[in-house]
């Protein structure tokens, strides 16, 4: 007699997802027989060979110096070719796939074979547990609806100093998990750039605002509070603020708002947070653009950057370097010298030092930092 399909197959309620040990899971079917099957690599396996799963090309993580020597075992046992890197502990190749790990203890995979190596070598044999596809089981702040803030212009001498907050939900983020959206400090073309911009802007359930801070603006901001930290603070609350007064269409509403530490005290930008602002949860950090919403902002603060500097530069009639460099100080000269002083405030930030040089002015003396 045939068995029915209720024998043969786990019911729903049958399924077991397991944590075991920190952040490894077990998936198990249980059988009529009481029998167990463990079926996460073979899952695995069908994803790999599913078209519509998403290949992978990087990944990071941080490995303790005991995963790290387990790693580079394998690597040397697995004829992995290794050379040398500048900064780190050891580095390998094979089949178009790279394994680097720094001093720092931070682990890079890139390549073609990268979600192969972390799902079949990286996660079984040396981390001994599994994270990539469970990121948000580990790390359920993850979905949490938030908004990330950053900005773009900070260190340039030429352009406007941009300030962008977005708002992210759980649809959010899902939708973005096949995009590729990371820092913008990470990608190099300006024309990617604007394709992740508008990519931000069109996504159903998110919701954006930028602070442009044109340099007249800027210089006399600057003027006023004599310190780039209290400006950027000032900018941060009044993006926050505007992204706050849109909350009608924050859903559901942020629980917090995240952004780089840019100043020594987290106060500077907490006590320049506007009404509506200090409604929600203020998290500053270093390295902040790890978070898909801050690298959302990222992306939207330099892409509104690029496009005023490109007006700025055919309103001058010259190129504008960014940055702060030899090329950035020649420009800074020729315009000057062709425009004068009222010209060099129209389109730099004149407390930057290449702006004394440009003009042939004294430079201020180097203060000490000191922590307040």
């Amino acid at each position: 007699m045939e068995a029915s399909r209720a024998d043969v197959e786990p019911r729903t309620r049958d399924l077991e997802l397991r944590i075991v040990g920190a952040g490894r899971f077990t998936a198990s079917s249980i059988g009529k027989n009481g029998r167990r099957s463990n079926f996460e690599l073979e899952t695995r396996h069908a994803a790999l060979n599913n078209p519509g799963v998403q290949p992978i090309t990087s990944h990071t993580c941080k490995l303790t110096d005991a995963e790290a020597a387990r790693l580079e075992s394998l690597l040397h046992e697995r004829g992995y070719e290794f050379r040398d890197v500048p900064h780190a502990r050891f580095a390998a190749g094979r089949d178009k796939l790279t394994v680097v790990f720094y001093e720092s203890g931070k682990l890079v995979v890139q390549g073609k074979n990268t979600r192969e190596f972390v799902e079949f070598v990286l996660e079984p044999e040396v981390l001994q547990r599994v994270e990539l596809g469970y990121e948000e089981v580990v790390n359920p702040d993850l979905l949490r609806p938030r908004i990330g803030v950053d900005e773009s212009g900070k260190g340039d001498f030429f352009g406007p100093l941009c300030i962008a907050a977005v708002y992210v939900n759980e649809q959010v983020i899902q939708a973005w998990k096949p995009t590729g959206i990371r820092d913008s400090k990470r990608i190099t073309s300006d024309k990617k750039i604007r394709e992740f911009a508008d990519q931000i802007r069109n996504t159903p359930g998110c919701v954006t605002s930028v602070v442009p801070i044109g340099n007249e603006a800027y210089n006399r901001l600057y003027a006023k509070m004599r310190s780039v930290n209290r400006l950027l603070a000032w900018g941060h609350a009044r993006v926050i603020e505007n992204l706050m007064q849109q909350r009608s269409r924050l859903n559901p509403p942020p629980v917090l708002a995240i952004s780089d530490q840019f100043a020594a005290s987290k106060e500077t930008v907490g006590k320049a947070l506007m009404a509506l602002g200090r409604e929600i949860e203020l998290v500053q950090r270093h390295k902040a653009e790890s978070d898909l919403a801050v690298a959302a902002a990222s992306i939207l603060a330099r892409a509104e950057f690029i496009d005023r500097l490109a007006a700025l530069e055919k309103a001058c009639g010259m190129t504008l370097p960014r940055g702060a460099s030899k090329q950035v100080d020649e420009a800074a000269k020729q315009l000057f010298e062709a425009r004068g002083s009222e010209a060099l405030q129209q389109v730099s930030k004149m407390h930057f030092r290449t702006a004394f040089r440009a003009q042939g002015l004294p430079e201020p003396e180097v203060r000490e930092w000191k922590r307040p």
